[in-house]
């Protein structure tokens, strides 16, 4: 089992301006960013750095002036071969100047990526921009019953988007089945970013606890996808169409399959008395005084010497410990109990 830390890290990461609430939410924030934005197509020589009062800024042909942020500025002096720190250190037509000697000049056009007076990337032609609304629009249509995670530390939503990327945190937690004698949720991560910051992807996974920091504990099952912005990235959203479908698909397979063990549990008597069911529950690494508080719960509440209620009737009993380690351990001896179900 292994623990996930991409979302810890995105939680710490971002600002409150790059949180949102819902995936719907999301999903309207960077539509909207795909309607503003626009694609231009230029020769190297009809792209000029020039000063824009006390900023440093692009005319590109005749679209007019627009000034860097921080990830342009980064990407246009790359292309430039020149060190970003260094133009830094220059006033506006001193840095502007430098760039104009650097960038290169050839036949092959640059793609720039603007959102009103901004530019917000800066590439070759073997660059393929696949917008994030269209990645979140087949998530939306695809993850069925997945949501947000329990909201973490400083407000934390798990959907995030910023100038360089966009990251979403999904998890059913109405879907938990067994899977080796211990209790497992869907969830996944999905990822992209419109102007070259990282790769479009997805990570698939079966969780056991997700904490306030949103670090995903015992994961097992992981599944990764991911494809660079080349030609034809936008096939990879049947990819991630395909890997939601195959996760959904499992998950509703070992859905079926847990209702049925609870069925059976609940069919399977432990004996008629409360001696029988003591004894019955004896010799499964369980503390004498945790069966015999189950017991005496199943009486008082008359409930009936079933695997199901003993279970039911454990489980709640450990959920008031206060040490979690303790918790999960008992949980999963708890947890065996059913393969008494027949």
């Amino acid at each position: 089992m292994a623990n996930l830390k991409c979302a810890s890290q995105q939680l710490f990461s971002r600002p409150n301006d790059e949180r949102f609430e819902s995936l719907e939410a999301l999903i309207s924030h960077c539509s909207r960013v795909k309607d503003e934005s626009n694609i231009h197509w230029r020769l190297p020589t009809e792209i000029t750095p020039c000063p824009v009062g006390l900023d440093l800024g692009l005319q590109i042909g005749g679209n007019g002036v627009h000034t860097f942020n921080d990830w342009s500025f980064g990407q246009t002096c790359s292309i430039a071969e020149v060190h970003k720190e260094t133009v830094n250190r220059l006033g506006t037509d001193t840095a502007s100047r430098v760039l104009r000697e650097t960038l290169p000049i050839g036949g092959k056009p640059l793609q720039l990526l603007t959102q009103g007076d901004v530019l917000r990337s800066i590439h070759g032609a073997a660059y393929t921009r696949l917008f994030d609304v269209d990645l979140l629009e087949v998530v939306r249509n695809e993850a069925d019953g997945f949501h947000a995670p329990p909201q973490g530390f400083n407000g934390a939503t798990g959907f995030y988007a910023g100038q360089q990327d966009m990251f979403a945190f999904l998890i059913d937690d109405s879907a938990w089945v067994e899977i080796g004698g211990e209790q497992f949720a869907p969830g996944f991560f999905v990822w992209n970013s419109e102007v070259g910051r990282r790769t479009l992807g997805i990570e698939t996974f079966w969780f056991q606890h997700i904490c306030a920091n949103h670090i995903v504990w015992d994961a097992i099952e992981i599944v990764r996808f991911s494809r660079k912005h080349t030609a034809k990235v936008g096939d990879a959203l049947d990819d991630v169409q395909a890997i939601i479908a195959r996760l959904i698909r499992t998950r509703n397979q070992r859905k079926d399959a847990f209702a049925k063990s609870i069925e059976k549990a609940m069919e399977t008597s432990l004996g008629s008395t409360a001696e029988e069911a003591t004894k019955a529950l004896s010799g499964h690494g369980l503390s004498a005084g945790l069966v015999k508080s189950a017991i005496e719960s199943i009486v008082t509440n008359g409930g009936k010497f079933s695997v199901f209620h003993a279970v039911d009737a454990m489980t709640r009993l450990t959920g008031r410990l206060t040490n979690a380690g303790d918790r999960i351990e008992q949980d999963a001896r708890i947890g065996t109990l059913l393969s008494l179900a027949v």
